[in-house]
Formats: C-alpha cells, sequence, structure tokens
C-alpha cells in the first residue's frame, strides 16, 4: 500500500537519478514494503532501485519477492550483486528459489556461492522433495545443558545475529543430540548464576528432516509454535523451520485444493503467468472425463426414451431434479473435503458423516421436495397443465427431489473418505465430479419415481 502510494514519487527520483534522495526516502521502509515497490516498477528500475539499497536491506527485500520477479532481477543485475545476494540469503529461502530454477541455471547458481554456503545449498537441495528438508535453515542458536545463563547471554550475543529466530533456544548434548528447546525470555528472566539445566523440562516438539511438508503445517497448527526444531533419524538437531515458510505451504496446498475443487489440475505458476497451452493442459483432461461422464446421462435418458415419449411434461423437469442432486452432493463434498484437509474429520468417522448426511440430506430433500410439490400446485391452480393427474406429479416431483437429494449428500460425503482410505487426494473428488455422478443416478432415481406414482396412468 505505501508503495503504491508513494510510487510515482519514487519514479520521478529515478527518472532524475536522483539516488541520494531516493536512498534517503528507501532506508526506513521495511522489506515488505520495498518488495511490494519493487514489483510495481520495470525490471531496469528494479535493478536501479536495488543497487541503491544497503546489502543487508537489500537481501532481505529480495526474500520477500515473487520468484518471477527475482528471476528476472538475477538477470538485470551484475555478478558481484548477484553473489552477495545468494550468499547472504538465508538457506531456507535460497533453496526455495534454486528448486524453482531449471537444474542448469540452479547449478550455475549454486557455483557462484561461498565453499561454505554452497555445502549447505547442496545439502538442503539433497532432501527429497516436499520434505521438511527443503524448507529448513541451519542457522539457530544451540547451547548446552551444563552452561550457565550468564554464558548463553553471551553466546547469544556473538552468534545471534546469524540466526533465523531468537525466540527459541535449543539445548543439545555433546553429540549434538536435541534434548530440550527453551525460550529467550526464561533466560532473560532467570539469575545469571543458573545453569541451563536448571530452567530444562523435557518437553519440546520436534520434525525430522524427513517429514511432509504438510506434517509441517498439522504441527504448527496443533502447537501454535512460530519455530520447530529438525533433527535427523537419529535425533542429531540439524536444522528449525519457522512459520514463515510453513505458511507458505499451507497457502500452496490449499491453492491446490480449491483447484481441484474446481476440476481443474493445480497450477504450478500463477494465473497471469502460465501460459494458455499450459492452462489447456491442466483444464482439458479433467473437462474430457466430466463430459465422459455426462454421456452417461445421455445414455441413462435413451434408456427412458420410450416413458419420455408417452409423457413429454415429464422432461420440463429434469433440469431442476439432477440440479438439485448435484448441488446438494457439492455441498456435501466441500464441507468433507475441507474438514478432511484440517483434520477435524478422521476416516475412523465415517459412520458419524454418513448418519449426519443421511439425516441433512432427508430434511434438505423435504425441503426441496415441499417447495416442487407446491411448484406444481400453483402452476396446476394457474393453468392446470396436468389435469386430472396433477397430484400424481407433484408426489413424482417430491419424491424424486427428496430423493436426489439424499443421495446427492451421501455420495458427497462418502466419495472423498473412500478416496483417502485407498490413498488418493480426497479433493480429486471435487464438486464438478461429485454433481456429474450424481446427474446419472438422479435421472435413475426421476424415472423410477415417475414409474411409481404415474405407472399404468400416463406411462
Amino acid at each position: 500500500m505505501l508503495g503504491q502510494i508513494l510510487q510515482p514519487e519514487i519514479k520521478d527520483l529515478i527518472d532524475k537519478r536522483d539516488f541520494a534522495s531516493l536512498r534517503e526516502v528507501l532506508e526506513d521502509w521495511s522489506p515488505t514494503d520495498l518488495a511490494e515497490l519493487i514489483t510495481d516498477l520495470e525490471v531496469n528500475e528494479q535493478a536501479i532501485l536495488f543497487r541503491i539499497l544497503h546489502k543487508e536491506l537489500a537481501t532481505d527485500t529480495f526474500e520477500y519477492l515473487e520468484l518471477d520477479t527475482q528471476f528476472g532481477l538475477l538477470k538485470a543485475l551484475g555478478n558481484e550483486e548477484v553473489v552477495s545476494i545468494l550468499n547472504e540469503m538465508s538457506p531456507d529461502d535460497r533453496t526455495a528459489m534454486l528448486e524453482e530454477l531449471p537444474a542448469p541455471i540452479a547449478k550455475q547458481l549454486i557455483t557462484k556461492l561461498s565453499p561454505e554456503e554452497r555445502v549447505v545449498a547442496q545439502k538442503l537441495l539433497g532432501y527429497p522433495e516436499y520434505s521438511v528438508g527443503r524448507l529448513m535453515t541451519p542457522d539457530y542458536i544451540a547451547v548446552k545443558e551444563h552452561w550457565s545463563v550468564s554464558e548463553v547471554l553471551s553466546h547469544i550475543r556473538e552468534y545471534g545475529k546469524d540466526s533465523e529466530t531468537l525466540n527459541i533456544i535449543y539445548v543439545i548434548d555433546e553429540r549434538g543430540k536435541l534434548i530440550d528447546d527453551i525460550r529467550i525470555r526464561d533466560f532473560l528472566l532467570a539469575p545469571l548464576a543458573d545453569r541451563v539445566v536448571d530452567l530444562m523440562d523435557g518437553n519440546y516438539i520436534s520434525l525430522t528432516v524427513t517429514d511432509d511438508q504438510e506434517h509441517a503445517v498439522e504441527v504448527f497448527k496443533k502447537y501454535d509454535r512460530i519455530a520447530l526444531p529438525v533433527t535427523d533419524a537419529t535425533g542429531i538437531l540439524i536444522g528449525i523451520v519457522t512459520i514463515d515458510d510453513v505458511l507458505d505451504v499451507a497457502e500452496e496446498e490449499a491453492t491446490e485444493d480449491i483447484h481441484k475443487l474446481g476440476a481443474v489440475e493445480a497450477l504450478e505458476e500463477p494465473y497471469v503467468d502460465i501460459s494458455l497451452w499450459e492452462m489447456m493442459k491442466k483444464r482439458a483432461p479433467w473437462l474430457s472425463i466430466l463430459f465422459l461422464g455426462e454421456m452417461l446421462t445421455a445414455s441413462a435418458m435413451h434408456y427412458f426414451e420410450d416413458v419420455i415419449s408417452r409423457a413429454v411434461v415429464l422432461t420440463l423437469f429434469i433440469p431442476l431434479i439432477i440440479s438439485s442432486g448435484g448441488n446438494s452432493g457439492s455441498q456435501t463434498a466441500t464441507l468433507v473435503i475441507r474438514s478432511l484437509s484440517l483434520g477435524e474429520l478422521k476416516l475412523k468417522n465415517w459412520f458419524f458423516v454418513f448418519k449426519r448426511e443421511l439425516f441433512s440430506g432427508l430434511i434438505l430433500g423435504g425441503i426441496l421436495g415441499t417447495l416442487g410439490f407446491l411448484r406444481i400446485l400453483i402452476w396446476q391452480y394457474t393453468s392446470a397443465p396436468f389435469g386430472e393427474y396433477w397430484l400424481l406429479m407433484g408426489m413424482t416431483i417430491g419424491f424424486s427431489l427428496l430423493g436426489v437429494v439424499m443421495w446427492g449428500t451421501i455420495t458427497g460425503s462418502m466419495l472423498p473418505l473412500l478416496l483417502k482410505r485407498i490413498g488418493l487426494d480426497p479433493a480429486t473428488s471435487s464438486a464438478p465430479f461429485v454433481a456429474t455422478l450424481v446427474d446419472v443416478t438422479g435421472i435413475i432415481i426421476y424415472f423410477s419415481m415417475a414409474f411409481l406414482f404415474l405407472g399404468g396412468i400416463l406411462l
């Protein structure tokens, strides 16, 4: 917001090449505001503005930029500036950028790192994709249990500037194994002569380097932490993960689920950046599957072609029936999928879900069935299109809606659980997919009710 307000002033200073004034204006800005400003500028202006920032602020700002903006800046800046940025970036943010680059470019950038940073980068990139190891940073403060509080504070003053966060101090044994974590507040309030062991309670939460990133999101949410330690398989402390990186993962996962709910394969790039061809590859397969599903609906209607020819009036209500079932199924699928994503539902709760949605379908179907019956009643009293059989027609519509909505809610609730049970992503049972499935069965339910109430009379 601040960048948008002052952008004309900034562009004017750039055009005038008044870099002294520009530096003075920007020196008190936060990295997030600077990142917002840089994103709105042309690439050449981005490079100019970036060069006048002092090194630490430039690096912090670079970490807040979108990946495509980062790539553009790396191309526009000189070799020395690129080297400085890469070496000063936090390891987790640098890893996130490098893993998005084509392999040859990533390797070229890694060669620009200092020997120490190159080892760190190659180690983090060596962990499995989507593992906690790709998110962690080795920049943290660790102390020994026999140290005094005074020694801990001195250690923090000496090395704290390189740590990702100072809120939590980690306690390790002589082998480097994590044995506790202590809030820095406890050290600040404790007598200087006390030992670390006096502040320990042995109660800590940690992640392992091979844990899935989605698991990390759940742990952060459950324990309300801003940072968590990461250990190897033997318990040796090798890094930490901070909440900002986990929030990025949570956003990506939520975006992926939303795309799937709309029957679109998850996009790896922003909508405005993805090419038309890539977009078609994401959308066409799902639309084709849904089209084939709807062909089953046409097949079902063909099966009842003779019925339709004898009572054409039944066709008037086909869209009403199948859309009601599809809508109820989509509603339920969305609720269940989201609850599964949030961890509110487990597979063991399937019978609870089944009972709830069975009764929900009965109530909702009863409401819509009543509205459908009233529609027939009003239509009959205004234009009498159904003659003496209006009551049977009304019951056909009413009970069809009851059955279709009940079936929709049950299908929408059980399908995500079934997919999760067999190891697939529940979001794959997207709302359009459930709606298509219910459309086919809705036709069968509707004409079955028609045979029940109108058989031997209109049919």
